[in-house]
Protein backbone atom coordinates (compact mmCIF):
# COMPACT_ATOMS: atom_id res chain seq x y z
CA UNK A 1 0.00 0.00 0.00
CA UNK A 2 1.31 3.46 -0.81
CA UNK A 3 0.93 6.58 1.33
CA UNK A 4 -1.89 9.14 0.95
CA UNK A 5 -3.82 7.17 -1.69
CA UNK A 6 -1.00 7.45 -4.22
CA UNK A 7 -0.67 4.43 -6.49
CA UNK A 8 2.49 3.10 -8.14
CA UNK A 9 1.68 1.43 -11.45
CA UNK A 10 3.30 0.61 -14.78
CA UNK A 11 3.32 3.40 -17.33
CA UNK A 12 0.66 3.37 -20.07
CA UNK A 13 0.92 5.02 -23.47
CA UNK A 14 -1.52 7.79 -22.54
CA UNK A 15 0.80 8.76 -19.63
CA UNK A 16 3.58 9.93 -21.98
CA UNK A 17 2.71 13.62 -22.17
CA UNK A 18 1.80 13.84 -18.48
CA UNK A 19 5.00 12.27 -17.15
CA UNK A 20 7.20 14.26 -19.57
CA UNK A 21 5.58 17.48 -18.34
CA UNK A 22 6.04 16.44 -14.69
CA UNK A 23 9.73 15.54 -15.17
CA UNK A 24 10.51 18.80 -16.99
CA UNK A 25 8.71 20.80 -14.30
CA UNK A 26 10.79 19.12 -11.57
CA UNK A 27 14.06 19.61 -13.47
CA UNK A 28 13.25 23.32 -13.88
CA UNK A 29 12.37 23.53 -10.16
CA UNK A 30 15.85 22.22 -9.30
CA UNK A 31 17.62 24.40 -11.87
CA UNK A 32 18.97 21.37 -13.73
CA UNK A 33 20.87 22.17 -16.94
CA UNK A 34 18.74 21.59 -20.02
CA UNK A 35 21.62 19.89 -21.84
CA UNK A 36 23.48 16.82 -20.64
CA UNK A 37 20.60 15.75 -18.37
CA UNK A 38 17.26 13.94 -18.64
CA UNK A 39 15.70 17.24 -19.77
CA UNK A 40 17.23 16.82 -23.22
CA UNK A 41 16.56 13.09 -23.58
CA UNK A 42 14.86 12.29 -26.86
CA UNK A 43 12.85 9.55 -25.17
CA UNK A 44 11.33 11.84 -22.53
CA UNK A 45 8.16 12.32 -24.57
CA UNK A 46 7.83 8.60 -25.34
CA UNK A 47 8.68 6.84 -22.09
CA UNK A 48 6.04 4.15 -22.57
CA UNK A 49 7.64 3.08 -25.86
CA UNK A 50 11.19 3.50 -24.52
CA UNK A 51 10.52 1.05 -21.69
CA UNK A 52 8.41 -1.33 -23.77
CA UNK A 53 11.38 -3.62 -24.26
CA UNK A 54 12.95 -6.65 -22.61
CA UNK A 55 14.13 -6.22 -19.01
CA UNK A 56 12.89 -2.65 -18.74
CA UNK A 57 10.00 -1.06 -16.87
CA UNK A 58 8.83 2.42 -15.94
CA UNK A 59 6.45 3.15 -13.10
CA UNK A 60 4.37 6.26 -12.49
CA UNK A 61 2.90 7.61 -9.27
CA UNK A 62 -0.74 8.40 -9.76
CA UNK A 63 -3.52 9.81 -7.63
CA UNK A 64 -7.03 10.43 -8.93
CA UNK A 65 -5.86 10.27 -12.54
CA UNK A 66 -3.02 12.80 -12.07
CA UNK A 67 0.65 11.82 -12.46
CA UNK A 68 2.98 12.99 -9.67
CA UNK A 69 6.23 11.32 -10.70
CA UNK A 70 7.89 8.12 -11.72
CA UNK A 71 11.01 5.97 -12.02
CA UNK A 72 12.30 3.24 -14.28
CA UNK A 73 14.77 0.38 -14.59
CA UNK A 74 16.60 -0.38 -17.81
CA UNK A 75 19.91 -1.89 -18.99
CA UNK A 76 22.70 0.65 -18.51
CA UNK A 77 23.40 2.27 -21.89
CA UNK A 78 26.70 1.54 -23.58
CA UNK A 79 27.87 -0.79 -20.84
CA UNK A 80 28.89 -4.40 -21.33
CA UNK A 81 27.71 -6.06 -18.16
CA UNK A 82 24.65 -7.16 -16.21
CA UNK A 83 23.99 -3.70 -14.77
CA UNK A 84 20.75 -1.77 -14.91
CA UNK A 85 20.20 1.92 -14.34
CA UNK A 86 17.61 3.52 -12.10
CA UNK A 87 16.32 6.20 -14.44
CA UNK A 88 14.19 9.30 -14.34
CA UNK A 89 13.14 9.10 -10.71
CA UNK A 90 11.41 12.39 -10.05
CA UNK A 91 8.48 13.36 -7.82
CA UNK A 92 6.43 16.55 -7.62
CA UNK A 93 6.52 18.28 -4.19
CA UNK A 94 3.15 16.77 -3.18
CA UNK A 95 4.64 13.28 -3.48
CA UNK A 96 7.85 13.98 -1.54
CA UNK A 97 8.65 13.28 2.10
CA UNK A 98 5.85 10.76 2.65
CA UNK A 99 7.65 7.49 1.97
CA UNK A 100 6.88 7.20 -1.75
CA UNK A 101 10.56 7.43 -2.68
CA UNK A 102 11.40 4.40 -0.56
CA UNK A 103 8.39 2.50 -1.90
CA UNK A 104 9.31 3.35 -5.51
CA UNK A 105 12.94 2.38 -4.92
CA UNK A 106 11.87 -0.94 -3.39
CA UNK A 107 9.53 -1.59 -6.36
CA UNK A 108 12.20 -0.79 -8.96
CA UNK A 109 15.01 -2.73 -7.26
CA UNK A 110 12.79 -5.79 -6.79
CA UNK A 111 11.94 -5.73 -10.50
CA UNK A 112 15.65 -5.32 -11.37
CA UNK A 113 16.39 -8.49 -9.36
CA UNK A 114 13.54 -10.32 -11.13
CA UNK A 115 15.05 -9.27 -14.47
CA UNK A 116 18.33 -10.83 -13.32
CA UNK A 117 20.48 -7.71 -13.04
CA UNK A 118 23.44 -7.97 -10.66
CA UNK A 119 23.95 -4.26 -9.95
CA UNK A 120 21.97 -1.04 -10.23
CA UNK A 121 23.64 2.23 -11.25
CA UNK A 122 22.35 5.79 -11.09
CA UNK A 123 23.45 9.32 -11.86
CA UNK A 124 22.46 12.41 -9.96
CA UNK A 125 23.45 15.98 -9.15
CA UNK A 126 25.05 17.48 -6.02
CA UNK A 127 22.06 19.66 -5.12
CA UNK A 128 19.58 16.79 -5.17
CA UNK A 129 20.44 16.11 -1.52
CA UNK A 130 17.20 14.43 -0.44
CA UNK A 131 17.41 12.03 -3.37
CA UNK A 132 21.02 11.17 -2.48
CA UNK A 133 19.97 10.44 1.14
CA UNK A 134 17.30 8.09 -0.18
CA UNK A 135 19.78 6.34 -2.49
CA UNK A 136 22.29 5.86 0.34
CA UNK A 137 19.55 4.54 2.63
CA UNK A 138 18.72 1.97 -0.07
CA UNK A 139 22.36 0.83 -0.14
CA UNK A 140 23.81 2.79 -3.06
CA UNK A 141 27.51 3.66 -2.76
CA UNK A 142 29.31 6.61 -4.34
CA UNK A 143 31.54 6.00 -7.36
CA UNK A 144 34.56 8.01 -8.51
CA UNK A 145 33.62 7.90 -12.19
CA UNK A 146 30.63 7.16 -14.41
CA UNK A 147 29.81 3.75 -15.84
CA UNK A 148 28.56 3.27 -19.38
CA UNK A 149 27.61 6.34 -21.38
CA UNK A 150 24.14 7.71 -20.71
CA UNK A 151 24.79 11.05 -22.42
CA UNK A 152 24.07 12.81 -19.12
CA UNK A 153 27.43 14.53 -18.92
CA UNK A 154 26.02 17.25 -16.63
CA UNK A 155 25.22 14.65 -13.95
CA UNK A 156 28.43 14.50 -11.99
CA UNK A 157 27.61 12.12 -9.14
CA UNK A 158 27.41 8.39 -9.74
CA UNK A 159 26.23 5.60 -7.44
CA UNK A 160 26.06 1.80 -7.57
CA UNK A 161 24.30 -0.91 -5.58
CA UNK A 162 24.77 -4.67 -5.62
CA UNK A 163 21.44 -6.43 -6.03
Amino acid sequence: MTPNNFKIREIQSDDNKKIAKVIRKILIEFGVPKVGTAYADKILDTLYEAYDTENAIYYVIEKEGKIFGGAGIKQLDNYNGNVCELQKMYFLPEARGIGLGSKMMETCLQKAKEFGFEQCYLETLPYMEEARKLYRKAGFKDLDAPMGDTGHYSCNLWMLKDL
